[in-house]
């Protein structure tokens, strides 16, 4: 079981060994001058390292500020959605309820091609100024991330409300809180982990997110380019070199949100 277990972990670690190899190994169109790489050897090696050549394009650093902020507004927005969605799914049995468990795994199981071209076919049918605002724009990142990464937060947060003790809850109703109070105070609170790690877990399911984003909101440079169609803008034109750095940021950025996550949610515990 160890050396199963291992061989997965090995071949993660291999590829991004891999990635990072091919940084220092590889070759960059970012040239500078003979006499100042002579003059600085180890700096002139520094700023000509692809991860440089490729924070110097505008267009790439358009689209980190954009991932930022879109993969942000993602995770709120799913946390909006997941924690009521989440407790009613844990907490109440109603007519209905399997399905409504199965409609909230679809977006989960669909390819995600087909995810982006049904947002797009759905904004045929709204009014002419709303789908012209929406499709191909900034907010059709944030809901394409947003329609595939909550039903992630969604069963995180259904899986967090299992496992806490509803006899709390009702104590608090018998000592006259209301169901409200009740959640806000009992249930919410002890729930702050599940929030984290919905939160992270959509947050980072926001940041890989491709297909729905080059069928739904396109791939326009400057405008709705974030850095997965980065990847594949710098693939389709031959820039290896840059869409590796591109890889290596998002997984640099992928790995501080866990590591601040896990943290987060340990002092949590202790405190």
């Amino acid at each position: 079981m160890g050396a199963i277990g291992a061989t997965y972990v090995l071949l993660i670690l291999f590829m991004l060994l891999a990635d990072a190899a091919y940084m220092v190994t590889g070759e960059t169109r970012h040239t500078i001058s003979p006499e100042w790489t002579q003059d600085h050897p180890v700096l002139a090696k520094v700023v000509n390292s692809p991860i440089v050549a490729a924070m110097a394009k505008q267009e790439i650093r358009y689209s980190i500020v954009l991932s930022l902020i879109s993969c942000t507004m993602t995770a709120l927005l799913s946390l909006v959605v997941a924690i009521p969605v989440g407790y009613l799914l844990s907490r109440h049995r109603f007519f209905g309820r399997n399905l409504l468990d199965a409609i909230l795994d679809i977006p989960i199981v669909l390819p995600p091609l087909v995810v982006g071209l049904s947002l797009l076919i759905l904004f045929r049918y709204f009014p002419a100024a709303i789908r012209e605002a929406v499709v191909y724009e900034i907010p059709a990142v944030i809901l394409a991330q947003f329609a595939v990464a909550c039903a992630f937060a969604v069963r995180t947060m259904r899986a967090t409300f299992d496992q806490i003790d509803a006899r709390r809850e009702q104590v608090a109703l018998t000592l006259g809180c209301s169901r409200v109070q009740a959640f806000g105070l009992v249930v919410l609170p002890e729930s702050m982990r599940g929030v984290l790690t919905a939160g992270t877990l959509a947050w980072a399911r926001a940041l890989g997110e491709f297909g729905p984003l080059l069928i739904f909101a396109g791939a326009t440079r400057n405008k709705t380019e974030v850095l997965s169609t980065t990847v594949f803008l710098e693939l389709s034109i031959g820039n290896l070199e840059a869409a590796v750095a591109v890889s290596l940021i998002m997984v640099a950025a992928a790995v501080f949100v866990l590591i601040v996550a896990r943290l987060w949610g340990t002092r949590s515990l202790t405190l």
